[in-house]
């Protein structure tokens, strides 16, 4: 009998949930037999979604009408109670009914009540708040994106640890290549916290990945590291300048394409390399943040994503139980 993954579902976070959440886990499951999902929200809405689409010796339905709004702030979130759909996915990977939790509901949220119910991996101060961006040559682990404004070089060589192990976890072929994302690649550039950093990493070096030292912002998406370390107010920039930029060269392509006679001759010669282009730029194949640091995984799928994306951030929960990853993070830590 294969190993059975039990994956704790917040059905009623994010815009168009319950139904989207779903129909997620109806395409999820049309390929991953070995997964139970335990889904939390409003049984009525969640059954007439469902509509008997999976067996149910792969789910269970656990009724709450309480939910966080994406309004509320993450205080107002933690004093709703601990019936919310939220809570209760994150406290059932407290008490290890489940392995790993996801909610596409309000991020700021998320991150409190997930502090407030698991406990910190041993030896590491900050969880850090992860996700996968493609890059030239695959894919990247970038951290943190906004869980901490402010790190000291002790959180930032714990993030370096936590998104190799990440890497690794998710791709356990490859070598994790380690880089800190600052304004400059020589040693003498940039804040003492980045260089105090560097100077660790340097002297503990580890044999589960390699450091290549700093990486600038233009360099991102070469591919020739794939987890990249920085703080949190940094990082989160970095994705929204990395957003922004991918948004307006996709709408500037169609307007080329689409605006003169021969642009459109030209976009139906080209319609095969055009769909390679959507696809690579296409945000539901990236879907899943990973908030770190903690003693059990918790993913934080986007809001807005379709089913699509949701059932993609579910494949992430499943390489992460598959690929070990809090034994990764615990191993790699004590070294």
């Amino acid at each position: 009998m294969s190993f059975m993954i039990k994956i704790a579902v917040d059905a009623m976070g994010g815009d168009n949930s319950p139904k989207k959440i779903i129909d997620g886990i109806i395409k999820h499951h049309l390929s991953n037999s070995n997964v139970f999902y335990k889904i939390f929200g409003d049984e009525e809405k969640i059954n007439k979604c469902l509509n008997n689409r999976i067996k149910k010796n792969n789910l269970e339905i656990v009724h709450t009408s309480n939910k966080v709004s994406s309004e509320d702030t993450p205080l107002e979130a933690a004093k709703r109670g601990k019936d919310t759909s939220m809570w209760l996915a994150i406290e059932s990977v407290k008490k290890k009914d489940c392995d790993i939790i996801i909610s596409a509901g309000n991020t700021g949220a998320l991150l409190v009540i997930s502090k407030l119910n698991l406990k910190m991996i041993e030896n590491i101060d900050k969880p850090a708040l992860s996700a996968l961006w493609p890059n030239k040559k695959g894919m990247s682990v970038v951290l943190d994106l906004g869980a901490n404004i402010e790190c000291s070089s002790k959180n930032l060589f714990d993030f370096s640890i936590m998104g190799a192990s990440l890497y690794k976890s998710l791709y356990p072929q490859e070598t994790p290549k380690v880089a800190l994302l600052n304004i400059g690649s020589e040693e003498l550039k940039g804040n003492e916290t980045i260089k105090e950093t560097y100077k660790i990493m340097n002297e503990k070096k580890l044999n589960d990945y390699d450091f290549f030292g700093y990486i600038e912002g233009n360099e991102l998406m070469n591919g020739n590291v794939n987890v990249i370390v920085s703080d949190g107010f940094t990082g989160n920039v970095a994705l929204k300048t990395a957003e922004g930029t991918a948004n307006f060269i996709t709408d500037e392509l169609k307007k080329a394409l689409g605006g003169s006679l021969i642009g459109k001759i030209s976009s139906f010669l080209n319609i095969s390399n055009l769909k390679k282009f959507k696809k690579r730029l296409d945000p539901r194949l990236y879907n899943g943040a990973i908030f770190i640091g903690l003693d059990s995984p918790v993913v934080k799928s986007h809001g807005g994503t379709d089913y699509i994306g949701f059932s993609n951030s579910l494949d992430v929960c499943c390489k992460i139980i598959n690929g070990n990853l809090i034994e990764k993070i615990k191993k790699n830590i004590q070294l």
